[in-house]
């Protein structure tokens, strides 16, 4: 009978223990995906390969993971909890997560926020549950980018992390203060990933060039000191960029009769050019840079605003956000101690709206040289906030009489203008007038300052009030 025989299979079949029947159920499938991975490095770009695959390989944020720290202890102890990395691109944040993953005992699940979604994640906790309950193991959920989620998606993972059921590493590149949700960042420990120093990547690019397994020591490349520190040096603190770069340019080199490879400066140059800067206008980068941007000019340091500046350029900034930015600077950090500077940055505004790129690019150096060796005086700035902390503490008093317009019917039938008395009447076209309403404690609101044109109006002022 069919029945028989296909119960006789089932009774002759040998058994794999449960325990071992339920680990398949989660392993089997990751470690496919691992296999074809380790399969396809060989062919993979050479920023991929130079991955670093252990603690001791991995280059540069000692602060984060050097020997001692915390997050380090946690690795090699394999009891990692929750944690955030925060860094620009290229700086070791998924590299990091990788090697904890191969040196882990918990199930590593690799996911990126911009592919993936919420019904992703609950078939991750689901099997996460199951794991823990039925094996006890736990599960390590790596999520790339998690700033692209939105805080629905973000709050679907917070009584997850919350109850232990997985472990999170979230990596971004924006600031997690203003795009992970508090829950989720009170629940996690913040690691801040800084840009990789110029030796750091040269000693990247030293590795790769001697590397025969995973690197370019199979082409045997000898390379110019001065190629590699341009190559450190425009890389941006990315080690994917110089790399890549590094990568680009070996290949570019012609061996000689002796199978010899040289790379020069002019091939690393080659090699760099389609290198994009490191700069995204809705980022954290394109507020660092207009902020260090600003302080330069206000420090008076036209060298350090125009290499800001360039960096804005070069990486496609909108000229008229930095426009504006420089107009508002001429009132706040300079006012009084030079008025041209508002002049001049108003025509600049106008000029590079009128003219447009590339020869703007003349005009906003023109503003900003200027504006950063004007003499500086925030007292006019700061003077309105005084007037308004005045108003805001003991609140709005009444025009006086004398100063009340007259000029309409049954005005001074009322006494409004009775009283006032017309400075151009008098020598020097002053006159010495109460103009504040009575009961007003704040002033000074306005202070003028001995930086240039302005200490002629605290002159003038002091004269004013001794005569």
């Amino acid at each position: 009978m069919p029945g028989s025989a296909t119960l006789q299979w089932r009774m002759t079949v040998p058994k794999r223990p449960i325990s071992a029947s339920i680990e398949s159920l989660f392993t089997d499938e990751a470690t496919f995906s691992n296999v074809a991975v380790e399969e396809s490095d060989r062919s993979a770009p050479l920023a991929a390969r130079m991955r670093p695959r252990t603690l001791d390989e991995f280059t540069g944020q000692e602060h984060v993971v050097g020997p001692g720290t915390l997050l380090r202890r946690a690795i090699e102890e394999d009891r990692l909890t929750s944690v955030l990395f925060w860094g620009p691109p290229g700086s070791g944040k998924s590299t990091l997560a990788q090697i904890i993953a191969r040196s882990t005992s918990a199930k590593f699940e690799n996911y990126s926020a911009v592919t993936s979604g919420v019904a992703d994640i609950r078939k991750v906790i689901e099997s996460a549950r199951e794991r823990k309950r039925k094996l006890g193991q736990k599960t390590i959920l790596f999520i790339d980018e998690i700033h692209r989620w939105n805080k629905s998606q973000q709050d679907a993972l917070l009584p997850h992390v919350e109850d232990g059921t997985v472990v999170l590493i979230g990596a971004t590149t924006e600031n997690p203060y203003f795009e992970v949700n508090a829950p989720l960042l009170s629940r996690s420990r913040l690691f801040r990933f800084e840009r990789l120093s110029d030796s750091a990547i040269r000693d990247l690019l030293e590795r790769a060039l001697t590397d025969d397994e995973r690197g370019l020591g199979a082409l045997h490349v000898a390379a110019d000191a001065d190629a590699l520190d341009f190559l450190a040096q425009i890389a941006g603190g990315d080690a994917r960029n110089a790399l890549t770069a590094l990568e680009a340019a070996a290949q570019a080199t012609v061996p000689d009769a002796a199978g010899q490879r040289r790379l020069t400066l002019a091939l690393a140059e080659e090699g760099a050019q389609a290198r994009q800067l490191g700069y995204d206008k809705t980022g954290d980068e394109h507020y660092d840079t207009i902020s260090a941007f600003i302080k330069a000019i206000r420090g008076s340091d036209p060298d350090a605003a125009l290499y800001w500046l360039a960096k804005m350029l070069m990486a496609g900034e909108d000229i008229k956000f930095i426009m504006r930015r420089l107009v508002i600077l001429a009132s706040e950090d300079i006012g009084n101690a030079d008025p041209m500077a508002l002049v001049l940055a108003s025509a600049a505004a106008q000029t590079v709206m009128f003219v447009g790129l590339p020869e703007a690019q003349l005009t906003l150096s023109h503003a900003v040289c200027y504006l950063a060796a004007a003499p500086k005086s925030n007292a006019a700035a700061m003077a309105i906030g005084r007037a308004m902390d005045e108003i805001k503490a003991h609140g709005l008093k009444q025009v006086p009489a004398p100063l009340r317009g007259s000029n309409y019917p049954g005005a001074k039938a009322l006494g409004h203008g009775k009283g006032y008395i017309y400075p151009h009447d008098f020598p020097g076209h002053y006159v010495e007038q109460q103009y504040l309403p009575e009961g007003v404690q704040g002033v000074p609101f306005y202070e003028p300052t001995e930086e240039g044109a302005e200490a002629k109006i605290k002159k003038r002022m002091a004269d004013r009030r001794s005569d």
